[in-house]
C-alpha cells in the first residue's frame, strides 16, 4: 500500500481545498493502493459527510477509513451514518490502522468494522508500552517552526461524568501511563528542538506518582516552556504544586457547576471545600490557572448558572471560561435526553438551548453571560452582577465546544 499526507493551514482551510488535496494526492494510483484514513470529531462531523460524498462524486475508489470519537462512541448503524465509507475503527486505531494499511483484503481485527458486516461493536485496544513515538520516529517532525505541540503522558480517566466521551459505555475509561523512559527522552527531544508551548492531552493529568515523574524530568531537562496541564480539584495536593515549582505550568480546571443538584445529574459531583482551598493555594503561589463551567445542564436554572459564575469571580479566577453543553455521541447524558428534557439547535455543533427547567430566552441569556467571561479573559469582575453589566448583545456561540475534563 502507499501512503500520501497534505497539510492544511487555518489560512487556507476550506472544505473545496481538503478535497483537492486528497484527489491530488491519489492521482496516479491504483485505487486498491489508496486508503484515506478520517478522525471524525463533533467539530467536525458535518464536514466530513460532506466531504465523502464529493470525493465519491469525483471519482475517488480507494478505501476510506473512519475514527475518532464520533464512530468509537457510536452504536450499530455506520454505514447509515457513513454511507460512503468503507471501513470503521472504534477505540484506539494505531495498531487497527497500520493492520488495515498492509493489505488490500478486509481483514478481521478487533476493533474494525467493514460496512456491510455484521457489526460486533468492539472497541480496538493498543499496547502503550510498546507503541512508536510519534516525535522520536518523526512522524510529527520538530522543525525550527514546530514551536507548539499537543502531548500525552497517559490515556483513560477515573471519572464518569455523563456528559464526557473519556468513558466506555457503562464504566470508566480505564486510564493507563505511558513508559516514562519514552516520556524522557521526548522530553529532551522538546528541549533540544526548541518546542516552548505543549498542551497536554491527558483528560485528568495531576493523578499520583507519574505525574511527578513527568514535571520533575521537565524540571531537571531545564524546559523554560508553558506546559498546559488539565487538572481536577480533588487531586490537587501540596506534593503536585511543588512539582509545578519552576515551571511556566497553566492548570485547567473542569468545575462545570458548584450545585450538587447539577453535578449529580451528569455524575461530576464537586466538593466544594477543596474547590475553594485549591483557588486558594493556586494564589498564594502565583500559578497560572483557569476555570471552565457549562451552561445547559440538566436541573440547571438561569439564576443557579449565575451562582456558579459568581463563585469563581468572587474567588478571583483568572479565567473563567463558560461552555454550552454538548450531547456527544454515545453519552450516557445523550441517551438520557428525554428523561431531562434537553433540546439542542441545529448550529453546526449542535448546543442544548432547553430542557425541564430553563426555557431558551434563559438559555440565550447564560449564552451572554459566557460571552461577557470570553470578552474580560484576565481581568473578570468581581461579581456576576459588574458582569452583567458587560453584557451588550446576544453572542454566535456555533462553533464553540465544550470541555471533556
Amino acid at each position: 500500500m502507499r501512503a500520501f499526507s497534505f497539510a492544511i493551514n487555518r489560512s487556507d482551510f476550506s472544505e473545496e481545498h481538503i478535497l483537492w488535496s486528497v484527489l491530488e494526492g491519489a492521482r496516479g494510483l491504483e485505487a486498491r493502493d489508496v486508503d484515506l484514513g478520517l478522525g471524525v470529531y463533533v467539530w467536525n462531523d458535518r464536514v466530513v459527510k460532506k466531504l465523502l460524498g464529493a470525493l465519491r462524486r469525483s471519482g475517488f475508489a480507494g478505501r476510506i477509513i473512519l475514527g475518532g470519537p464520533q464512530v468509537s462512541y457510536a452504536g450499530p448503524g455506520l454505514e447509515q451514518l457513513y454511507p460512503e465509507a468503507d471501513g470503521f475503527v472504534r477505540g484506539y486505531g494505531e495498531e487497527a490502522m497500520v493492520a488495515i494499511a498492509a493489505t488490500s483484503d478486509r481483514i478481521r481485527f478487533p476493533g474494525v468494522h467493514w460496512a456491510g458486516q455484521l457489526d460486533a461493536g468492539v472497541q480496538a485496544q493498543a499496547k502503550l508500552e510498546t507503541l512508536a513515538s510519534p516525535f522520536l520516529e518523526d512522524v510529527i517532525e520538530l522543525s525550527g517552526e514546530q514551536r507548539f505541540i499537543r502531548w500525552e503522558t497517559q490515556r483513560g480517566c477515573p471519572f464518569r461524568c455523563s456528559f464526557c466521551q473519556h468513558r466506555e459505555a457503562g464504566s470508566r475509561l480505564r486510564r493507563r501511563d505511558l513508559p516514562m523512559a519514552r516520556l524522557e527522552e521526548e522530553i529532551g527531544l522538546f528541549v533540544r528542538s526548541g518546542v516552548n508551548d505543549i498542551a497536554v492531552l491527558d483528560p485528568l493529568f495531576n493523578l499520583g506518582d507519574h505525574a511527578l515523574a513527568v514535571l520533575r524530568t521537565f524540571q531537571r531537562l531545564d524546559y523554560r516552556g508553558r506546559l498546559s496541564l488539565q487538572c481536577h480539584f480533588s487531586t490537587l495536593d501540596d506534593e503536585f504544586l511543588d512539582a509545578c515549582e519552576g515551571l511556566a505550568v497553566r492548570l485547567e480546571f473542569g468545575l462545570q457547576t458548584i450545585h450538587e443538584k447539577e453535578a449529580r445529574a451528569v455524575e461530576r459531583v464537586n466538593h466544594l471545600e477543596k474547590v475553594v482551598e485549591g483557588v486558594r493555594k493556586l494564589h498564594a503561589r502565583g500559578i497560572p490557572f483557569e476555570v471552565s463551567i457549562i451552561f445547559g445542564l440538566p436541573e440547571q436554572t438561569l439564576e443557579s448558572f449565575r451562582q456558579t459564575v459568581d463563585f469563581c469571580l468572587r474567588r478571583q479566577v483568572p479565567v473563567l471560561k463558560a461552555f454550552p453543553l454538548m450531547l456527544l455521541r454515545g453519552t450516557q447524558l445523550e441517551r438520557e435526553r428525554a428523561r431531562w428534557g434537553l433540546e439542542e439547535n441545529d448550529a453546526p455543533i449542535p448546543s442544548v438551548i432547553r430542557s425541564h427547567t430553563f426555557k431558551e430566552q434563559e438559555w440565550s441569556r447564560m449564552e451572554a453571560l459566557a460571552e461577557a467571561l470570553r470578552q474580560t479573559e484576565g481581568r473578570h469582575p468581581d461579581c456576576v452582577e459588574a458582569l452583567e453589566e458587560r453584557v451588550v448583545s446576544l453572542p454566535d456561540t456555533s462553533g464553540w465546544w465544550s470541555p471533556s475534563a
